[in-house]
């Protein structure tokens, strides 16, 4: 199975069955659901993935569902399928933060091809989540001196300039300095400057 879950809300049960069906026959992982609320329910314990829904549904819409799984903090690729054609609708999904709008009929190709796609751009984003936290870890672990010397660094000085506001000698900042980027895993000063900037982001 590809990495990551794409989870299905529709109201329609035959389409639900149907589309569940073409996912696993193409190695794709699937779960439904049969509405936005009992979607929104499991949101908890959802699984990493993506989103692909119904635009149109009772009690609450697939739009609105989408803003209410941005709201909750949650970053999960959105595929909106409508069987309307609807262009205002999709610029609406799109303002959503959708990622791919589907008109019913659509060919399963197109379906797989939209998914994998959406799939590819959650697993990226997971890692570089992953690569963040790594990375503020990894600060974190820092010693007092080791993190004032990395400030100065990040600030754009020169050991020397790092050395006089420390109030240490230039080969003291040097040894703090090695030791830091030993312990950042940063094989160069622009490494390090870049893994740093991709942490705070």
């Amino acid at each position: 199975m590809s990495n990551g879950m794409v989870h299905i809300v529709d109201d329609d049960e035959a389409m639900r069955d149907s589309l569940q069906f073409l996912l696993e026959s193409a190695d794709l992982a699937a779960r439904t659901y049969d509405s936005a609320v009992s979607f929104l329910d499991a949101l908890p314990t959802l699984e990493p993935g993506c989103l692909l829904t119904d635009v149109r549904m009772p009690q609450i819409n697939g739009l609105e569902m989408v803003r209410r799984v941005k709201a909750a903090g949650i970053d999960l690729p959105v595929i909106v399928m409508t069987g309307h054609a609807d262009l205002a609708l999709a610029i609406e999904a799109m303002r959503a933060g959708v990622v791919d709008f589907l008109e019913k009929p659509f060919e399963d190709e197109a379906l797989l091809s939209a998914l994998r796609s959406a799939l590819g751009q959650s697993e990226a984003g997971r890692l570089r989540a992953q690569d963040r936290q790594a990375v503020r870890d990894r600060r974190a672990a820092l010693s007092g001196r080791e993190a004032e010397v990395l400030d100065g660094l990040l600030a754009g000085k020169p050991n020397k300039i790092i050395a006089f506001d420390l109030g240490i000698s230039p080969r003291t900042v040097e040894i703090y300095r090695a030791n830091l980027m030993t312990k950042m895993q940063a094989a160069s000063l622009s490494e390090l400057v870049r893994m740093c900037l991709l942490a705070e982001g």
